[in-house]
């Protein structure tokens, strides 16, 4: 009697399809719960409504750009600040996954390690787009946002905006495959991005900070990245920082990958 073939053990499905089903199962969960997204525009739109309620009374710098609100100005900076706190919860939703068992059943299947930490980065992405048109329709509506740049310039900005959150969520989900605990990375967050947006050109030109302040902002890959943006929805200058601030995210996504994939194949 010939022997029976032998069935062929199941290799499991391709990496497309495990980040598309991985995703679409964290995106369900966003859309069940919106106070995920809800919560997050909190910090970006009261800094938004203060700022400009507060400091648009006021006199402008020497350096200010001619003909430019303080709400134009600053928009683009609370755009990207909202871009890195979204960023963050991309590392701690790895967190929460590798504390709710997720990360335990997945390793007993035959999906990708990178599966599960494309689809975090896929979902916050999502989730800094819709902040990211909220914030930007609520500054239209309620205060009166009007910037120079056509719409193709707000569209690029919104665009840089994104490429930032998708690059620093990188960041987050390495620090998160390392630590492990959301209680470390928020802190870690909290250290990095509160001085960072303070030491840049995100509520004031460079030119008018204290020297030593300014010598670290002239340094500081967010003041290319606000810049950047800045310069194409308003139209002033400052484009030129824009291959800067995509090689310096670019390099930043391209080390997370990196650095998040050894720190998840670690034993949990």
């Amino acid at each position: 009697m010939p022997r029976p073939a032998a069935v062929p053990a199941f290799g499991g499905s391709s990496l497309f399809t495990q980040i598309r089903v991985l995703t679409g199962r964290s995106l369900r969960a966003m859309v069940t719960d919106p106070g995920i997204v809800l919560f997050g525009l909190i910090q970006p739109v009261v800094i938004l409504f203060v700022l400009t309620q507060v400091f648009s009374k006021m006199g402008m710098p020497p350096h200010f750009p001619d003909g430019v609100s303080y709400l134009d100005y600053v928009l683009p900076a609370v755009l990207v600040d909202n871009a890195a706190q979204s960023a963050m919860q991309s590392g701690v939703g790895l967190v929460e996954d590798q504390k709710n068992g997720i990360v335990a059943r997945l390793r007993s299947l035959p999906v990708h390690p990178g599966a599960l930490l494309a689809a975090r980065s896929l979902v916050g992405l999502v989730r800094s787009a819709v902040q990211v048109a909220v914030i930007m329709a609520l500054a239209m509506t309620v205060l009166g946002y009007s910037p120079n740049g056509g719409a193709a310039e707000l569209a690029l900005s919104a665009g840089l905006t994104l490429f930032i959150s998708f690059s620093l969520g990188w960041a987050f989900i390495a620090a998160g495959a390392w630590l492990r605990r959301a209680e470390p990375l928020q802190n870690l967050a909290l250290i990095v991005i509160f001085p960072l947006m303070f030491a840049s050109s995100a509520y004031v030109p460079v030119a008018d900070l204290p020297s030593w302040l300014g010598a670290v902002a002239s340094v500081n890959p967010l003041t290319y990245a606000i810049d950047a943006t800045r310069a194409l929805a308003l139209d002033v200058p400052g484009l030129d920082h824009a291959i800067p601030a995509v090689v310096i995210c670019a390099v930043i996504a391209v080390v997370g990958m990196i650095a998040a994939v050894r720190g998840f194949r670690r034993p949990l």
